[in-house]
């Protein structure tokens, strides 16, 4: 007749370690301790209650860092689409990036006069939009796309204003159409009916494409500053970064003023830094002192 086997004792480093294990039904003697001498501390039961939950989910451990996989997400449908349309940007398009801070305290100003009883004060990134285009017709090579199979740079006559929106399906794009024939209300409404459309999920596929030239207003992210990627196969995109109170020298003295940041991100094979330069002050310039400029537009 056989002698039945001794159970192991592990060691651990308290009994309520041991209630954790059996309560998980983790069997401690397939856990390796690493506390001194090989003792079965908490974090190494935590450890293996997460491998096993990962497991019993149908999971498997990651080759690479060897934890458990919490999830995978198929990437299909939008996702897919934004996958696809980002990392052709990046292998096709030699991208450069410029930026500059600005004051906005004149243009928040000016802003808050444009409200009426009867309709809301134009968006921020209305007004913005409504300068970017101004800067397109004076700089007309960022608002073009590059014929890589013809040899050419296509430069457009007109703009249709894209305007990148985080949505819960992820970034998308709804385009503003003939921009450069519509006043800062109608890019107003458009871009509001547009951007809404998008995070409803009613955005038709007319919307979401044929943009020449995409703004994007990152400051609603909470961020100052980012190095955007552009939407192929535009050329430029423009992004807008948070407006902030921060200190400003304003006539030699040091004052608080509504500060944001613009930043433009190019193909250098349809402009140097000169024209991305001369674009982006003069969006800046606006931003900075809109009055003259929207007078210029005969908006006033």
């Amino acid at each position: 007749m056989g002698v039945a086997p001794t159970p192991t004792t592990v060691a651990v480093s308290s009994p309520l370690v041991r209630t954790m294990a059996r309560d998980a039904g983790v069997d401690l003697t397939t856990v390796r301790g690493t506390g001194p001498g090989g003792l079965v501390v908490r974090r190494d039961v935590e450890q293996a209650i997460t491998a096993s939950d990962a497991g019993a989910a149908g999971a498997a451990t990651d080759e690479r860092t060897g934890l458990a996989v919490r999830e995978r997400v198929p990437l299909t449908g939008v996702r897919r689409a934004i996958a696809t349309a980002l990392s052709r940007s990046r292998q096709e398009i030699p991208e450069a990036t410029t930026w500059v801070d600005v004051d906005a305290t004149t243009l928040l100003e000016l802003r808050a006069g444009l409200a009426s009883p009867d309709r809301p004060a134009p968006s921020v990134l209305a007004l913005v939009a409504r300068f970017v285009v101004a800067g397109l017709e004076r700089y007309p090579a960022l608002n073009a796309r590059v014929d890589t199979d013809g040899g050419e740079i296509v430069h457009l006559a007109g703009v249709n204003l894209g305007i990148a929106a985080q949505t819960d399906r992820g970034l998308v794009v709804p385009v503003v159409r003939g921009a450069h024939q519509m006043r800062t209300k109608a890019l107003d409404e458009e871009i509001r009916r547009l951007t809404t459309a998008a995070r409803e999920g009613r955005a038709s596929a007319t919307d979401l494409t044929g943009g020449s030239f995409t703004l994007n207003n990152y400051g609603v992210l909470g961020v100052d500053g980012s190095a955007a990627i552009i939407n192929h196969p535009e050329v430029a995109i423009l992004g807008l970064g948070r407006i902030m109170p921060r200190p400003w020298v304003v006539d030699g003295a040091v004052v608080v003023r509504s500060i944001t940041q613009l930043s433009l991100v190019f193909d250098h094979r349809v402009c140097d830094g000169g024209t991305a330069g001369g674009f982006l002050r003069f969006v800046a310039d606006a931003v900075e002192r809109p009055l003259p400029h929207l007078l210029d537009l005969a908006e006033l």
